[in-house]
């Protein structure tokens, strides 16, 4: 017997006094604790609270138990002001608190994933059984937020204080077993047995189970362990969430139930109005955008059978380690056998880490690398699906080597460019079908980078396109289909931010205060060091391609530095000699210290100007070229140009990429920074579709 249907769930009575809520969101592949489910759940407990039962089972009817809260609707939350949050919140923890009172014991049988939210209101009932499968966790820290529907109590209190810190400050999904040992779980079983299993937990409580003392226990404070607040110590300051959490629980533990709870509820409030969760929730909802886009690219494509690199080394030996790492045989070819050889130990280096960490055996690490076939010939070529050109950087070379190997693949197979900056159509001028040629730009460290740039070319066909997407998924990487222009997406926007660099290096800015000063504001490297890492060979070459595709603005005032210690014999940590001097210590472990010879050829550092000065004179124009990137259709999106920065430049995650970088400022004070830089040429200068967002009040997100 139906006793009430909702959109989000149902209430079924089962027999001999039980019933059960079945989570089962209409609409949706994933159940979700939104309003629409927020209100069913306070309809269904007017029911429970007034039927006689002997206990409640709790369920999913989809392949996982509740995914957490909608993060889509944080955004409208997070703006609508703190009466609005404190009443959200409180008619949540109303809700579960009513579950966690009903006078009959209660059974969370949980599926898949319980997380956030999900965990949340499982932790609210009195039991809760696992399948072995599931995965359980509040992963909130990680939005820049905390737990707000009682987590931190509710978990620290069950757990203990230190080991719920332990969830809640990594945010990592935990395994059924891990939940088990922890407390969280009370039993783990077969999934095909997870109903039959909590069912009969629910049984054997209501018969003669202690359950109100389980949940007595919930309710009481906690002890606090000695040294709980040297962990603080450890945090990154630049991400306030995890001090928040560290500090609430430490202030909650001791306090009774309802206060502990008030405690987490104004936690809470005060994280989701700060611009970190702004740009972290953000980011997890840009990713979700990416994500679907690239699916609808790559809907229909025909899957990539056997692929090729031409081109090996290290960015070739990447390439081909995630092609079969993936399970796609791939072809890896050059013309020297030393470069073979590299490729080869840049795909074995990562096997071996892989092993090292436990999550590779020999078995496995052998298989992969039987899919790589290291070549100095063209054989096999004709049964290719998708060739990827990874080459020296230069336009006749690549040109060359693409229109040969276009008349040795099979007509159907399809060409790509591996190139950073340079045009794809200009590429594209001497095959004979340019249709089925695109850009498939990675990034280097190939395992390590998730993202990938599929450079749409003026010829470029959807099947092609399609394809290209669907291979870069196959790979697990996050493609992002871009424009044709020097520099696409990522490199076009990194190019003005090293200028902004050069100029300061001009102006007689020291570059070891730079990078202090950048690392500080949340990049992982600092201009100086990031050029170094790259090859100042490489940034020369790029900086060349892009000054030629952007005269009007990317051009120099006098020769760059980078091209000075270029001249100078300084190719950064490729022969240990850069903006710093490269070496390693009694361990092993590699060092760097400032060169005096970049030291001597900048001269005496002599620019007075203030760390703000700095990161505006960077950031400026990097936001600025990100805005044109939008502006040109370059990238579709503002969820897919700040996604790109993050996942291709390392851009502050906190920060939310370039476009929200503007927004959490305010485009009328970005623009008054703008103002005040003016002076040093056009990577500092508004565009006419930036001033109209201005004046009109519109928003980037």
């Amino acid at each position: 017997m139906t006793l009430y249907q909702g959109q989000a769930l149902r209430l079924e009575m089962l027999g001999d006094g039980f019933a059960e809520l079945v989570l089962d969101l209409d609409g949706s592949s994933v159940n979700k604790l939104d309003r629409a489910t927020l209100a069913d759940l306070r309809a269904a407990l007017e029911v429970l609270e007034h039927t006689a039962l002997r206990g409640l089972l709790v369920r999913s009817a989809k392949p996982a138990f509740v995914a957490g809260a909608d993060v889509s609707e944080f955004p409208a939350l997070f703006e609508a002001g703190e009466g609005a949050l404190h009443a959200w919140l409180e008619q949540a923890l109303d809700s579960l608190g009513r579950l966690e009172s009903l006078p009959y014991p209660s059974v969370a049988a949980i599926n898949g994933f319980a997380l956030g939210g999900g965990l949340e209101l499982a932790l609210a009932t009195d039991y809760r059984v696992l399948a072995e499968d599931a995965r359980v966790g509040l992963p909130e820290v990680t939005l820049g937020i905390c737990p707000g529907f009682g987590g931190t109590v509710r978990l620290s209190r069950l757990v203990g204080a230190a080991d719920a810190l332990d969830w809640l400050l990594e945010g990592k999904p935990r395994k059924a077993g891990a939940a088990l040992t922890a407390g969280v779980a009370d039993r783990v079983v077969a999934p095909e047995a997870l109903r039959q299993e909590a069912l009969a937990l629910l049984g054997e409580v209501a018969e003669g189970g202690d359950w109100q003392a389980r949940r007595a226990r919930k309710r009481r404070p906690v002890a606090v362990p000695d040294g709980i607040a040297a962990r603080g110590d450890t945090l990154d300051p630049r991400y306030p969430a995890p001090q928040a959490i560290l500090t609430a629980v430490q202030t909650h533990a001791g306090l009774q139930f309802a206060e502990a709870l008030r405690v987490e509820r104004e936690t809470f409030v005060a994280l989701a109005r700060g611009p970190e969760a702004t740009s972290l929730v953000g980011l997890f909802l840009a990713d979700q955008a990416v994500r679907k886009q690239a699916r609808r690219h790559a809907e229909g494509a025909a899957p990539v059978r056997r692929a090729a690199v031409l081109g090996a080394g290290i960015m070739g030996g990447g390439i081909a380690y995630q092609a079969a790492a993936s399970g796609t045989p791939i072809l890896m070819k050059d013309i020297r056998a030393e470069a073979l050889d590299l490729g080869m130990r840049t795909a074995t280096a990562q096997l071996d880490r892989q092993i090292a960490k436990g999550k590779l055996s020999e078995a496995q690490k052998a298989a992969i690398l039987e899919r790589i076939t290291p070549t100095l010939d063209w054989q096999g070529f004709a049964e290719v699906d998708l060739l990827v050109e990874a080459v020296v950087e230069r336009a006749d070379v690549k040109a060359a080597v693409l229109g040969e190997a276009e008349g040795l693949v099979a007509d159907a197979a399809m060409l790509a460019s591996n190139t950073s900056t340079i045009s794809i159509d200009r590429l594209a001028e001497g095959l004979r079908h340019p249709e089925r040629f695109c850009g498939m730009h990675f990034f280097n460290p190939v395992p390590m980078m998730p993202l990938v740039e599929v450079i749409r070319g003026r010829h470029t066909d959807e099947a092609t396109l399609a394809r290209t997407v669907a291979f870069a998924l196959a790979l697990g990487k996050t493609p992002i289909v871009v424009g044709d222009c020097p520099g696409f997406l990522v490199n076009r926007v990194l190019f003005p931010y090293f200028n902004g660099f050069n100029r300061l290096l001009q102006d007689g800015v020291d570059f070891e205060r730079i990078d202090r000063v950048m690392e500080a504001f949340g990049w992982p490297m600092g201009p100086a060091y990031l050029a170094d890492v790259i090859g100042l060979d490489t940034m020369v070459h790029a900086d060349r391609v892009l000054q030629e595709g952007y005269r009007g603005r990317m051009g120099h005032d006098g020769e760059p530095v980078m091209e000075q210690l270029l001249a100078a014999g300084c190719l950064g940590q490729k022969n240990g000699r850069g903006f710093y001097l490269y070496g390693t210590d009694e361990q092993g472990r590699r060092q760097r210290e400032p060169s005096a010879e970049a030291r001597a050829l900048l001269g005496t550092p002599s620019a007075e100007v203030s760390d703000q000065d700095i990161v505006d004179r960077l950031m400026i124009p990097l936001c600025l070229e990100t805005v044109r990137c939008l502006e040109d259709g370059i990238v579709a999106s503002a969820a897919e140009a700040d996604m790109g920065l993050v996942l291709g430049l390392g851009f502050p995650r906190f920060r939310g990429g370039a476009l929200r970088y503007i927004q959490n400022q305010g485009l009328a004070e970005f623009a008054a920074r703008a103002g005040r830089h003016a002076h040093h040429g056009g990577l500092y200068q508004l565009t006419d579709d930036f001033r109209a967002r201005l004046h009109s009040g519109q928003r980037y997100h």
